[in-house]
């Protein structure tokens, strides 16, 4: 929390003060000032005084120290209020205003632009895009405004010459999402005359000061004001401001917002026709009028995008119809011209300006809002206006000016004093009425219908002849005689202070205004001949031609006469006052502390004047007085019924009054509430703090205490879910299982008589669960099937059968022939077709070898190239029986050279291709390497597959071993006398047969290329 104010600054709200006296409150006041604090409360209501100097009160450390804050939290400030609004809108759901208000010079400009500046820096913590884009739209347009809005004046520098409220728009979050600008009664009569001393708008003289040489001269333009008459009054006036640096942050305002460059330079290009047009005079010969130079009338068309001979025929003629339809052109004399020329310089300023709001509004405007998806959109409304003025000499535009703020006080009074005594009666409650005054009567005297002076204007604008504020003054002074805030030399000939026929006084709120009813009539008309609206429709300019629509019309088309722009603003005010009455209104009042703008000077009268007028004792009176919040029984219920057990999370009681009684009660509050008929009433706001504090505490739990109940109702939602899907999931499941089962017993129910045993039959696709079961099934038919076809064989192939099972299963499909579709033999040696000539003697040494080492089967038997121990290939016989292997000599009656047991073989390798290359692996390392060689029974069949079929077989079926076999692709690695050799396979064209060449690491087998 921050700290509070010591009591040497005095008091930091009205409502505190010992007695409520004018007195008492004017050195409260006076106190702050001079100590350097320009806030002051009465209540909710911020009491601002201009300070004419910068203060170091608004940065970031600042905001973030009233952000979320109560208003009694800190010291007063504009960024409490701001807050207070935002907050009220953002909890509630509320749509909340803050209006501004004071006279001309108090600061309410300033004010309105550090209040967007809070609730920018306040808004949209996650950083979104789109919302940082509005928030730099809205802050920027201020920029944008001031700069075609705002003009020096002999009270202040940067004085607002129009009325301005924007709504800005917020989504559910509190996040701002667009926004909208009303513009009220832009003073263009400022664009051709200002009084002395004063400028005319800032936009003139930043184009002047600020364009650059090549901008200028594109617009045919000097840097200097003085050459031009309507900006040569304010060319030597002192200002604060710095038109050049101002030109370039509105040239860049111009870009953030979004206006295109094209659009840019058309706006320039309208301000130089204006300044342009000041310049302009005319002459007369007596009988028609000229002007004088042509360059002028082509230098406006260039930047108008009209013909030059247009340009100069609308300000030398108007074209008028007859009663019969006729249409006819009508020369100006020298001073109607100049009267068109000024009016229509303020109609191409005035159209500019209101262009340039409604392409704002364009951009900031809320798109594609829909509240179903997008939830309550809610506002803040600020209204930033003229304040009161009284000037020398008063005219139509302070007229307007002074309506507009007793349309302001009254809805002050409606709000803050009227309606606040008139709902404690309703309610019941004890009460001391205060005396206030309401102005009704002056706004009656302003708008009432038939006899107010708006309604006398419009009738004397209306009169068909010549009518003259001479003439419309006497009306008045006829019809408002009898009015007691109303007087003029006429009705008071004494009053000095006012000259015949000229001048009228209106006893306003603020004080005592005497106008000028010099062009009225003329300000009311706000007349401009049709020709010129026809002129900048036909513009080849889409941006002037969008702003001139109602330039379509031809002059014999009959048109509406249009309202009076008296009628106008009062239409326009009206709404205003209707919009902000519809808001719930936070207040800063405004005052000026003195005419020099001072930071140190403090006029006691000047400013007790103003807080007068402004109704301000009054406000602190009913403040101390009544109570400082109110809310229906069952709304305040509903929010703070959980900071008590007898109400959360519903009461018992007989009413919601009794339950709010029972909150009061256990929070000790009695002393502090007031109970209404239908609202309860509470007097301090600390009270209120104390609530929501509690409420903010158990908030955290409730939601964490809400989100377990929710969560747990999912989980149980989700389980529930779950079980049905596994219920589901089991029941499909099984139906996929049983119709997978009868699709198998469909497919294979007569396999047993078909001729292939249901090989051809295709298998169908197993569910996930039977992915398994559905492999092995495979594997048992497969087994049937091939037990079908077993049965069908004699015992004697029963041997060859299995050997070629053996083979298939060791080479894995690997080699790529290994003699499955033939007949195997077995031995080769003894075959009498394969070998004719050795066979009988090899049968004979067989039965030898049979008895002397008492094997009993040959397992096979075949010739071979072997590598001997001398690393030379020679010519061998192999006999390999269910004991030994025998190397013979064929060259020798088939003498064994070597036997070796079976026992001691440990693998063979084989290569993928279709050699005959065999390694037989020892466990002693000394393998042994051989190629079959084919008899003459087949020149071509591979004899390879037929040995690793019988070995592997005798050993898995006879020993119960396995003979590790591998298939090489490219070398075959054994080992001879311990040491590692390498066998590779070569294709040689032109070798006869297959022979083994000594090679580096081993040896190559050479075979032939056929």
């Amino acid at each position: 929390m921050a700290e509070l104010e010591g009591l040497e600054f005095g008091k930091s709200d009205f409502v505190l003060l010992d007695e409520v006296t004018m007195e008492q409150f004017m050195e409260n006041l006076k106190l702050r000032f001079e100590k350097g604090r320009i806030y002051t409360y009465i209540g909710e209501v911020v009491v601002s005084v201009n300070p004419y100097q910068q203060m170091d009160i608004y940065g970031k450390e600042t905001i973030d120290a009233y952000r979320g804050r109560e208003l009694y939290e800190n010291p007063p400030h504009l960024y409490a209020v701001s807050d207070a609004a935002y907050k009220a809108m953002k909890r509630r759901a509320k749509d909340t205003c803050i209006v501004i208000s004071g006279e001309s010079g108090a600061g309410k400009t300033e004010a309105s632009k550090y209040i967007m500046q809070y609730i920018a820096a306040i808004t949209n913590p996650s950083q979104r895009k789109e919302v940082e884009s509005v928030k730099n739209v809205l802050l920027k347009s201020n920029c944008v405004l001031e700069a075609f809005g705002n003009a020096k004046t002999n009270r202040n520098d940067n004085s607002s010459r129009f009325g301005k409220y924007m709504d800005i728009n917020f989504n559910f979050n509190g996040d701002p999402t667009g926004g909208h600008i009303n513009n009220y009664l832009l003073e263009k009569s400022r664009v051709v005359h200002q009084q002395e001393g004063e400028r005319n708008f800032h936009s003139f003289y930043q184009l002047l000061r600020g364009g650059s040489q090549d901008m200028l001269a594109s617009f045919h333009l000097v840097n200097d004001p003085a050459v031009y008459t309507y900006t040569k009054e304010g060319a030597a006036t002192a200002t604060s401001n710095n038109d050049r640096s101002s030109h370039k942050a509105v040239m860049s305002a111009l870009e953030v917002i979004g206006f295109t460059k094209e659009e840019i330079n058309s706006i320039y290009q309208i301000l130089a026709s204006i300044l342009l047009l000041g310049n302009m005079q005319f002459e007369s010969d007596g009988e028609s009028v000229q002007i004088q130079g042509l360059e002028a009338v082509n230098q406006i068309s260039e930047l108008t995008d009209t013909e030059p001979d247009s340009v100069s025929k609308t300000l030398l003629y108007r074209t008028v119809a007859t009663g019969g339809g006729e249409v006819i052109e009508k020369g100006h004399t020298e001073q109607e011209a100049c009267f068109g020329r000024d009016a229509f310089a303020k109609a191409l300023y005035e159209r500019l300006f209101g262009w340039i709001v409604s392409r704002i509004n364009s951009v900031i405007e809320v798109k594609d809002y829909n509240p179903v998806l997008h939830g309550k959109n809610t506002v803040i409304g600020v209204l930033d206006i003229y304040g009161f003025e009284i000037f020398d000499n008063n005219s139509f535009e302070q007229f307007c000016i002074n309506y507009c703020n007793e349309k302001l006080q009254q809805l002050f009074i409606e709000l803050i004093l009227r309606q606040e005594q008139g709902e404690y009666q309703r309610e019941g409650i004890t009460w001391q009425h205060i005396d206030y005054f309401n102005n009704q009567i002056i706004v009656d005297l302003v708008e009432q219908s038939h006899k107010g002076i708006i309604s006398i204007l419009d009738e004397a604008c209306l009169t068909v002849g010549k009518v003259t504020d001479t003439v419309c003054l006497d009306s008045m002074d006829t019809k408002l005689a009898q009015h007691p805030h109303y007087t003029s030399r006429k009705l008071s000939p004494a009053d000095k202070t006012m000259d015949f026929q000229k001048d009228f006084r209106i006893r306003h709120y603020a004080g005592d205004v005497t106008y000028s009813v010099e062009g009225f009539l003329d300000k009311n008309k706000d007349m401009l001949y049709q020709d010129f609206k026809r002129l900048m429709y036909n513009s080849a300019n889409p941006v002037l031609k969008e702003m001139w629509p109602d330039g379509h019309l031809s002059i014999t088309e009959v048109t509406k006469r249009p309202l009076t722009a008296a009628t106008l603003f009062k239409n326009s005010i009206v709404a205003l006052v209707d919009k902000l009455a519809c808001k719930e209104p936070y207040y800063v009042r405004c005052i000026k502390p003195n005419e020099v703008k001072s930071p140190v000077l403090f006029d006691d009268a000047r400013c007790e004047h103003q807080v007068a007028y402004l109704g301000l004792m009054e406000n602190v009176m009913v403040r101390r007085a009544g109570f400082a919040y109110r809310q229906p029984y069952a709304r305040f219920l509903q929010r703070y019924k959980m900071t008590c057990e007898y109400t959360w999370p519903n009461h018992l009681m007989a009413s919601d009054r009794e339950a709010v009684e029972a909150i009061v009660t256990q929070h000790g509050f009695q002393d502090d509430v007031a109970y209404g008929h239908t609202k309860l009433f509470v007097r301090t706001p600390r009270s209120l703090f104390t609530l929501e504090q509690e409420r903010a505490a158990l908030i955290p739990i409730l939601v964490l205490f809400l989100q377990k109940v929710w969560r747990g109702a999912l989980a149980r939602l989700r389980c529930r879910r779950m079980r049905a899907i596994y219920a589901i999931m089991g029941c499909y499941k099984r139906y996929k299982v049983k119709a997978h089962f009868w699709e198998v017993e469909r497919r294979f129910a007569n396999v047993r008589t078909m001729a292939d045993y249901g090989k051809t039959v295709e298998w169908p696709s197993p569910p996930a669960a039977l992915s398994q079961f559905h492999n092995i099934t495979v594997m048992l038919h497969r087994r049937w099937w091939a037990r079908q076809i077993v049965k069908k064989l004699p015992p004697s192939n029963m041997l060859e059968v299995r050997a070629k099972v053996a083979a298939l299963t060791a080479l894995s499909g690997e080699r790529k022939d290994w003699g499955v579709r033939r007949a195997w033999e077995r031995d080769y040696l003894a075959n009498v077709r394969d070998c004719p000539q050795t066979s009988s003697g090899f049968i004979r040494v067989s039965k030898e070898l049979r008895n002397k080492d008492e094997y009993s089967q040959v397992l096979f038997s075949s010739f071979c190239r072997k590598v001997n121990r001398f690393n030379k290939s020679t010519d061998r016989g192999l006999l390999i029986t269910d004991k030994y292997i025998y190397k013979l000599d064929p060259k020798k009656q088939n003498k064994v050279l070597k036997k070796l047991p079976l026992d001691v073989f440990t693998g063979l390798s084989v290569t993928s291709g279709v050699d005959q290359m065999v390694a037989l692996h020892t466990s002693s390392q000394d393998d042994v390497l051989l190629c079959l060689q084919r008899g003459e029974l087949c020149p071509n069949q591979d004899r390879v597959g037929e040995l690793v079929g019988s070995l592997v077989d005798h050993f898995t079926r006879i020993r119960k071993v396995q003979l590790p076999v591998k298939v090489c692709c490219s070398a075959v690695q054994l080992h001879m006398r311990g040491k590692p050799k390498n066998i590779t396979v070569e294709t040689k064209p032109g070798q006869a047969h297959a022979d083994f060449k000594k090679s580096r690491d081993g040896f190559v087998l050479l075979v032939p290329a056929n």
